[in-house]
């Protein structure tokens, strides 16, 4: 019996990985767990489930590295914003991206799309949907077996020397300590700071407010006023979402006197730029990076078009807000046009970079090393929203602002929008990641390597089965054991 579809490219993907030995040889030593228990020390633990932390995981196993865990704060399905508060209808890059699948064609979205819509289907369409990426990316994990764990939150990093102590959360409220060797932080986009909200509009009551990464009842802005702070991505999408739920009138505010329309990060994406930012000097890194960071993000045409063809929709440049003001029937706003009255604010002020407001790094953040310690921009190029940024090494890991404070830094690599100032946009890009997941592989798996070198020559010179055998030989050569290491 002949199969088609999906199952025939599932039945072609296990071959193939076969064919690529995924996964390959096992290779790390085990290492007994300091905490007495007598089980083996986990190798990596990564924590952030979507598309990240699964493709590292991924690496991983084909590197040969599976004591390997991966944790996830949401439930199943809902890991990452595409179901969630990602409010745009595609994704923003054009649909012949990869990434997750490490270039192994039958593990693209492609093929993924065309074992149920046929070429033709793919042909049609134009951008993929939010909805399809994350089935994709459940499928990927299926067919790949990653020990994806939902519903378990990272609380707290502590050390025991330089090994990482993760305090974890399950959702029954079990709270479990795991330590492990190398740590990875791939849990989305505000793990490295938080989003920013004007203080002016924290006083407000929550009822007439909302951030564009809060859940928000659309619903209820049916024939509402709406007014929307900021005019990036998420904002607009955000007041596409409000029109379509029925907003009677949705002004979007910019305090730019024109609206940005390039989109830079669309020059960037080629293969010398992913794989090779990390190596220019820091000069040329700030540089890059002022330019990009301060021109910001333009959205694309089909979210124009979403708030555009609505007649209650309106854009107001050269509009910062200078004050908000809570009144009855409503919120009364200042711009230098004038005042405008909403019922319902959206605010779409974006990120802002602060290791220290992070609960999982108390009590290390203080110690890792910023842009801000390792660099002074030469004069006229300050730029107060690049100097938080973290100063990765060239293996994603976290580096002490002083030698000695903290060893169990450079056991924890981060791969989220941190990354950007060393990397460039790599931990939270999708067109990035088929450079940037081997890169931070390589760093973990470099680490593993060298810290066992001792025990690998051991093992080298203990190594003596023969390739084939003399006459009067039986064949029963025994393959050495070598002890696990002890810590």
């Amino acid at each position: 019996m002949t199969i088609s579809g999906l199952a025939a490219l599932e039945a072609r993907v296990r071959k193939e990985l076969a064919l690529t030995a995924y996964p390959t040889a096992r290779w790390v030593p085990p290492r007994p767990d300091p905490d007495g228990s007598g089980d083996r020390l986990l190798d990596v633990l990564v924590v952030g489930g979507g598309q990240a932390g699964q493709t590292i995981a991924f690496q991983l196993r084909q590197e040969g590295v599976d004591t390997v865990r991966v944790i996830d704060r949401a439930p199943a399905g809902l890991e990452g914003p595409w179901l969630t508060y990602a409010r745009m209808r595609t994704l923003r890059s054009p649909k012949e991206v990869t990434g997750p699948d490490l270039g192994l064609p039958s593990l693209t979205f492609q093929a993924w799309y065309e074992a149920q819509h046929g070429e033709a289907g793919w042909r049609d369409l134009g951008k993929i949907s939010v909805a399809d990426w994350a089935a994709y990316l459940l499928w990927l994990r299926e067919i790949l077996d990653l020990p994806v764990e939902n519903e378990v939150c990272l609380q707290r990093i502590d050390a025991d020397g330089s090994l990482p102590v993760a305090h974890l959360r399950h959702g029954d409220g079990r709270v479990e300590m795991v330590r492990c060797r190398k740590l990875v932080l791939a849990h989305g986009i505000e793990a490295s700071g938080h989003w920013w909200t004007p203080p002016m509009i924290e006083v407000l009551e929550p009822s007439v407010w909302a951030h564009t990464s809060a859940e928000i009842d659309f619903t209820g802005l049916r024939g509402k006023r709406v007014a929307v702070l900021g005019v990036g991505s998420s904002a607009m999408d955000n007041a596409a979402t409000a029109l379509e739920a029925g907003a009677s009138r949705v002004e979007v505010f910019c305090r730019r006197p024109e609206l940005q329309r390039v989109q830079p990060f669309k020059w960037l994406s080629f293969a010398g730029f992913f794989r090779h930012f990390h190596a220019l000097d820091d000069d040329m890194r700030w540089a890059f990076m002022r330019y990009l960071l301060t021109t910001r993000e333009a959205f694309p045409k089909e979210t124009w078009e979403r708030c555009s063809r609505h007649e209650g929709f309106a854009l107001q440049t050269s509009a910062p807000w200078l004050s908000v003001e809570a009144k009855a029937g409503g919120v009364e706003i200042t711009t230098p046009k004038g005042l405008h009255q909403a019922d319902f604010l959206i605010i779409g002020t974006g990120f802002e970079m602060d290791l220290k407001c992070r609960p999982e790094l108390e009590g290390l953040a203080d110690k890792i090393a910023l842009w801000a310690d390792r660099y002074t921009p030469a004069h006229g190029e300050e730029n107060d929203r690049l100097s938080p940024y973290p100063y990765l090494d060239p293996g994603y890991r976290f580096q002490e602002k002083e030698p000695g404070q903290a060893p169990v830094l450079a056991n924890i690599h981060l791969f989220t929008y941190g990354t950007t100032m060393s990397f460039g946009p790599s931990g939270a890009s999708i067109n990035a990641m088929k450079f940037s997941v081997p890169q931070v592989v390589a760093g973990i798996t470099q680490d593993l390597f060298t810290e066992d070198a001792a025990l690998h020559l051991a093992q080298l010179k203990a190594y003596q089965m023969p390739e084939f055998l003399l006459p009067g030989e039986d064949g029963t050569v025994e393959a050495p054991r070598v002890p696990a290491i002890e810590r």
